[in-house]
């Protein structure tokens, strides 16, 4: 494992608050260059199915997100899709391409079955975030972009070293979340 992917780990894992659950990397970065969005693979090292290909770990992104689906986005995506037969189709589109990316298991986008519906903004925000075509997740953007964070959400970790846990020729990295990270204005956002 390079040190690079496993930095990027380490700071996933404090983005989230846990272990990853299988050997994910970095899929998108925001401005201050750590990860927004983790690839995770379609089967954990236990050989469990993982639905989620693409798993957001931004912190900010993540709150904004449970935001806008705390406020309906979710029902009022779904209705404008059952209204607008071409953003239908972009969504059934992005659903057919996240189940080709990830092998054709486990359903469209987060491993959802009917694929006119929106199963969770933060798996279609992280897979526009990550590139992919959409819609759903390019909504979500518009209304929480930009992520122009002023201090890290994760930081190293400062530790001794000590010798009967460490290898001190291959110092490992650890990092926590920022206590000193606040959620910024999106108006300031907008400047930064």
């Amino acid at each position: 494992m390079s040190d690079t992917h496993a930095k990027d780990r380490a700071i996933m894992s404090a983005q989230i608050g846990r272990p990853l659950r299988g050997a994910s990397t970095a899929a998108a970065r925001c401005k201050l260059g750590l990860p927004i969005v983790a690839k995770v693979p379609s089967q954990l090292d236990d050989g469990t199915p993982f639905p989620t290909l693409y798993w957001l770990t931004c912190p900010l992104a993540h709150r904004r997100i449970a935001r806008l689906e705390a406020d309906g986005m979710v029902r009022s995506f779904e209705a404008k899709m059952a209204a607008d037969s071409t953003l239908q189709a972009e969504m059934i589109a992005a659903h057919e391409a996240y189940a080709t990316e990830r092998g054709n298991e486990h359903g469209g986008v987060a491993g959802i079955a009917n694929w006119q519906r929106v199963k969770c903004l933060h798996a279609h925000f992280a897979h526009h975030a990550a590139g992919g075509a959409n819609p759903a997740g390019a909504a979500a953007a518009a209304e929480i972009e930009p992520l122009h964070c002023t201090v890290p959400c994760a930081v190293q970790e400062q530790h001794g070293g000590d010798s009967e846990t460490e290898d001190a020729t291959e110092p490992q990295e650890r990092y926590k979340r920022n206590h000193e990270w606040r959620e910024p204005a999106r108006t300031d956002d907008a400047t930064s």
